[in-house]
């Protein structure tokens, strides 16, 4: 009993540390990217660069933004709680829920109540005021990190990599159809990441002590290979826009196509990269949140 107490009590640490490090960041993102002139430059010159190709690309984008809306939310909300009542858990059918809902609500709620200051940087786009955190991304974002928390062990890594990829092409969508800034996507998914710790947490706290955790049920070579990808995407985003900087003096409207691709396809890995990173952390933890025999 001790033993299973003192491994519970170790996961709960790393979830901690998870949520106030995902916080650390968000707050970060938000304070570069909205409250700096280089941080708004760079989101303004991510945002020019999407007219590159852009005509051959509506007609995806417009579909995933598309299938974004309140009735689809709900419905696939839906389909989560049941995937996790047939598995006859209904403590983890009723955090998936919450999860999504605290993500999606709280996402509203701080991208009304967070300011932006105008720094004369993207004067068509003032009025619009502060876009941080995107909705549309922290919609596929919740589902995609609810769906590997309640999909069963043999099919979870598969899960993991397919909801990882939908919430990335959803947050490139936005940036692409011109709706959200690259730091919105990243902030949203970031915001997604403490949820998902918080979560973990409650799920926690409803495991019973003779819960049996199979190291089986984990997939860590898949969440090492998903972890290290978004880690190698996040690395040349970096560099990407560290090149960038160097143009930081020039209108983003009077660059020349490299510097606005760079800018875009730089601003689009670390999209890719964030959410790659967010739902590693979740599958490498998850078999411990979730084990195969309830006790």
């Amino acid at each position: 009993m001790r033993v299973r107490t003192t491994a519970r009590g170790g996961t709960a640490v790393w979830l901690v540390v998870l949520a106030l490090a995902q916080a650390a960041a968000f707050l970060l993102v938000w304070r570069v990217a909205v409250h700096t002139t280089p941080g708004q430059w760079i989101d303004t010159v991510a945002l020019t660069g999407n007219r590159i190709g852009q005509s051959r690309i509506d007609g995806p984008v417009d579909r995933i933004l598309n299938a974004m809306s309140v009735v689809s939310l709900l419905a696939a909300t839906a389909v989560i709680g049941f995937i996790a009542l047939i598995r006859g858990r209904k403590a983890l059918a009723v955090t998936a829920t919450l999860l999504i809902a605290g993500a999606n609500v709280s996402t509203q709620l701080l991208k009304h109540s967070l300011t932006r200051p105008d720094f004369g940087i993207d004067p068509a786009r003032a009025a619009v005021g502060n876009s941080l955190p995107s909705g549309h991304t922290a919609v596929a974002a919740s589902v995609a990190v609810a769906l590997i928390l309640v999909l069963p062990p043999r099919v979870r890594a598969v899960g993991a990599f397919l909801g990882a990829g939908y919430a990335a092409a959803a947050g490139v969508a936005t940036l692409s159809a011109g709706w959200h800034r690259p730091s919105d996507a990243v902030a949203a998914y970031l915001l997604v990441g403490i949820w998902a710790a918080v979560a973990g947490l409650v799920l926690l706290v409803f495991q019973r002590e003779r819960a049996k955790i199979s190291p089986a049920d984990a997939h860590p070579k898949a969440a090492a290979v998903l972890g290290l990808g978004g880690a190698l995407a996040l690395v040349a985003s970096a560099l990407a826009l560290l090149w960038l900087a160097r143009l930081s003096d020039t209108p983003a409207d009077e660059l020349t196509r490299r510097p606005l691709f760079i800018g875009y396809a730089g601003s689009a890995a670390g999209i890719a990269g964030t959410i790659a990173v967010v739902a590693a952390l979740v599958l490498a933890l998850v078999h411990r949140l979730v084990p195969r025999h309830k006790g």
